[in-house]
């Protein structure tokens, strides 16, 4: 991995143009050749600022991931009601797919091409990430906040709900990304149900 701070800003072109690919491509559709053209540079020179396509995706997996959980912490951390922590935990989930649409796609996507070891940990990752969430929807059944519902099925059901973002969202929509995220907490959270 490059160190160096002068091939910081050009690592940064590399790993943002390494995204938008791998989402058009896949990461086993995408070369570091095309990867190359993309940013302007020789392919030999690619390997200055990064060292194999497989740290490519490592970075963005794991950039995503802990993402992810230290905003959840965050979340977790402070003084809000359940339901408030989960309106915060959806908008999380908004802002990251708004700003960060590319790299999101691919750690969604293409994380099985993680090699064996970091596979492992980003599956302990995600688990991890899960578990804090279905201990928090616990916590909001046991103060009677949310109706005692399976724990897997709201989990998934809220990140399926919100993962269309990424695919969809653009600032032409004639939606404002916040408007975006109460309509997302009111289909959500208090149904359509007049």
């Amino acid at each position: 991995m490059a160190k160096n701070p002068r091939n910081n800003g050009k690592r940064d072109v590399i790993l943002k143009e390494a995204a938008k690919l791998f989402k058009e491509k896949s990461f086993g559709g995408a070369s570091m050749r095309e990867l190359a053209e993309r940013v302007g540079i020789e392919a030999p020179s690619m390997y200055h600022h990064i060292a194999s396509k497989d740290e490519i995706l490592e970075i963005i997996c794991f950039s995503i991931g802990n993402l992810y959980v230290s905003q959840l912490e965050d979340i977790s951390r402070r003084e809000l009601s359940v339901i408030e922590k989960l309106k915060e935990l959806i908008r999380l989930h908004v802002r990251i797919m708004i700003k960060n649409g590319d790299a999101v796609s691919v750690a969604n996507n293409d994380w099985k091409h993680l090699s064996d070891e970091k596979l492992k940990k980003f599956k302990e990752l995600r688990s991890g990430y899960e578990k804090k969430v279905v201990e928090l929807l616990k916590e909001g059944v046991e103060s009677g906040e949310l109706k005692a519902v399976n724990t897997s099925v709201t989990l998934f059901t809220i990140l399926s709900a919100i993962r269309w973002v990424e695919l969809w969202w653009r600032p032409n929509r004639g939606i404002s990304a916040e408007e975006l995220e109460e309509s997302i907490i009111t289909i959500l959270l208090e149904g359509l149900v007049k």
